[in-house]
């Protein structure tokens, strides 16, 4: 049965972004549920799209000053904020995001932001580099951490003619993620989540590692696409650069496998879902030079012993209604080695990467996975950016787990 949202109350908020084409038929998707949705658009916002357009599709007047020339009215932003049920800001430009951290409130959506007491969506919407710079990420956080809930970009075109995260994400998603916390409230609160990302680093002397390419994006998408779906999230971390921005996320720093190992052990207990995507060495240096060691006539000789399969470990001491998902890369013989790791390990799921495949692996923005299940049926994606491929492992998770 179609979810109905007859009787609830909500605001609709749209920033000067290209993308604010796309509120259009976010609007008309609410309106069309049963919503009652009143837009306010900041000044710079009618630049993308009329008022015209938003009225007719909200059957409402559309909001955007304090004072109405025409009716000699001032428009409550209290009374707005006490009225909603829910708050969307789509697209959210990271000037309005930046002004949301810091309080300024110097239009009618952020006078009513600052006035809501229902729960606050943001959309964003930007080009790459603005996504990523260091200032927009800390406004991201320090918002996450007052409890508004983020709807992470899309990789794909920009209006800069660039390809990449940035991209508003598509109406439909954005009404389907507030659907289900409408009836609901987010699908996977109450689930207890560990993520493992990244490399580990094993010294060879003060300044040299064994370590790989894994940059930990991989792992980093999924914890942000749990946390954003409602779960409670702690994400172990080998060394990277990659930040976290929602305040559901606790993050463990390590470096080495034996600290995974130890994190594992503290936080696995309490999780009722684990994923491995952590790129574990598989060896370490049996004797580490306290000093540099300088180089000579000859190559040092590196004696190696293995590390503590941390996975394994976890799957010997896997708790009743506890599921385990691993990540295999591998170079040949895939589907068979995959299947051997996912029985050996005793675990309930696991990824499959292929570096034969084109666009999978450390390096690339995208992935290419398949998903194998314990009793060996695989289900396999097309190469997609690794922010969708963190969806759907997520999706693909939550219809197999009882959260």
């Amino acid at each position: 049965m179609k979810f109905s949202m007859q009787g609830k109350k909500i605001i609709v908020g749209i920033t000067g972004s290209i993308a604010a084409y796309k509120s259009a038929l976010l609007v008309r998707l609410l309106v069309k549920a049963g919503a009652e949705v009143k837009v306010i658009m900041t000044p710079a916002a009618k630049d993308f799209i009329t008022p015209l357009t938003l009225s007719v599709l909200s059957k409402e007047d559309v909001l955007s000053d304090n004072f109405d020339d025409k009716s000699g009215r001032w428009t409550n932003h209290v009374d707005l904020g006490l009225w909603a049920d829910l708050m969307i800001i789509a697209p959210a430009t990271a000037n309005t995001i930046g002004k949301m951290a810091t309080g300024i409130c110097d239009n009618l959506l952020l006078m009513t932001f600052l006035s809501a007491r229902c729960e606050v969506f943001i959309a964003p919407a930007m080009d790459l580099d603005m996504w990523k710079h260091a200032s927009t990420q800390q406004n991201l956080k320090v918002l996450s951490d007052r409890g508004v809930k983020l709807i992470s970009p899309a990789n794909g075109e920009l209006a800069s003619g660039l390809s990449g995260e940035g991209r508003m994400e598509e109406p439909e998603e954005i009404y389907k993620l507030l659907t289900a916390y409408l009836r609901n409230g987010l699908p996977l609160t109450g689930l207890k989540a560990l993520v493992t990302a990244g490399p580990t680093y094993e010294a060879i002397d003060p300044v040299r590692f064994i370590g790989n390419r894994s940059s930990g994006t991989m792992g980093f998408k999924i914890a942000e696409e749990l946390a954003k779906q409602g779960a409670s999230v702690t994400l172990i971390s080998g060394p990277t650069s990659m930040e976290t921005v929602h305040s559901a996320i606790q993050r463990k720093n390590v470096e080495t496998a034996e600290e995974m190992l130890l994190a594992c052990r503290q936080f696995a207990p309490e999780a009722k879902l684990v994923i491995m995507s952590a790129a574990v060495a598989d060896y370490r240096p049996s004797n580490i030079s306290d000093t540099k060691i300088k180089k000579g006539n000859k190559p040092p000789e590196i004696a190696l012993e293995p590390t503590i399969d941390i996975l394994s470990e976890l799957g010997k001491s896997k708790k009743e209604g506890q599921t385990i998902v691993g990540f295999a890369l591998e170079t040949n013989d895939e589907l068979d080695n995959a299947k051997g790791k996912l029985k050996n390990k005793n675990l309930d799921y696991i990824i499959l990467n292929s570096l034969n495949d084109k666009g999978a692996g450390f390096g690339p923005s995208t992935n290419k996975i398949s998903i194998i299940d314990r009793s060996g049926i695989v289900t396999a994606y097309d190469t997609k950016s690794k922010t969708e491929v963190a969806k759907d492992i997520v999706e693909y998770l939550k219809t197999r787990l009882k959260v």
